[in-house]
């Protein structure tokens, strides 16, 4: 089933289309455009963005946005989800 209406390309996880989207795939990001996606990848991640709906925002793998997440000192959450426990 297809979506109806016009495809405006990548879509963070709140609808918006994602300004950093715009970087190459796979080139390299050093310096100040670094800098930039790191804190722009921050706010979103602190404000409930998951690290995948990040990811396939800014067409960058998993790793790339997880270790750019950790080099600015962001605390990740856990994974989530039902826990085990022994039976007793």
């Amino acid at each position: 089933m297809r979506r109806q209406g016009p495809s405006n390309g990548p879509t963070c996880s709140y609808g918006r289309r994602d300004e950093v989207a715009d970087l190459k795939k796979g080139a390299r990001i050093t310096g100040a455009t670094r800098d930039k996606l790191a804190a722009d990848l921050k706010k979103k991640y602190e404000k409930g963005a998951s690290i995948r709906a990040l990811a396939e925002s800014t067409g960058r793998s998993y790793g790339f946005v997880h270790r750019v997440l950790s080099e600015s000192g962001v605390t990740l959450r856990g994974r989530g989800g039902a826990t085990r426990t022994k039976k007793k």
